[in-house]
């Protein structure tokens, strides 16, 4: 069976997470540069089946488009242009980063572990998954 991938993509880093084979538990997999997402992505592609990809959409508590929005909007018309065929599913990331300092708070991550902010990409995007694969099986 093919991976879901999700993508926490923010203006300098990006946090990637991915499913295990039979799409039941969601990993981190890396936190890149932002430049250079669609290329690590082609590469992670040529190696990987992926059936679809999450990509975070930031909302305000209102439920209205956040500041950063913009920019992660552009981000999916290049991704969608690079891979057409690529099912995207655009998923509420209200939190994530919150959930992800506090999982680190609760698995006794030192100050300077918690300080890094790529970590908190990864685990933000890791959290987005592991969401939507609870709320898929239902």
């Amino acid at each position: 069976m093919p991976r879901i991938l999700a993508i926490d993509y923010g203006q300098k880093r990006t946090g990637i997470a991915v499913t295990d084979e039979l799409q039941i538990i969601a990993s981190g997999l890396t936190t890149i540069s932002s430049a250079t997402a669609i290329t690590f992505l082609k590469d992670y592609f040529s190696k990987e089946k992926v059936e679809a990809v999450l990509i975070g959409e930031p909302k305000q508590m209102n439920g209205q488009p956040s500041e950063s929005a913009s920019i992660i909007k552009g981000f999916v018309t290049h991704f969608t242009n690079h891979f057409p065929d690529m099912k995207v599913i655009r998923v509420d990331e209200r939190f994530t980063s919150k959930m992800a300092f506090q999982s680190m708070i609760d698995n006794g991550m030192s100050k300077k572990q918690r300080q890094n902010k790529a970590l908190i990409d990864e685990i933000s995007a890791t959290i987005m998954l592991q969401d939507y694969l609870t709320r898929k099986t239902f």
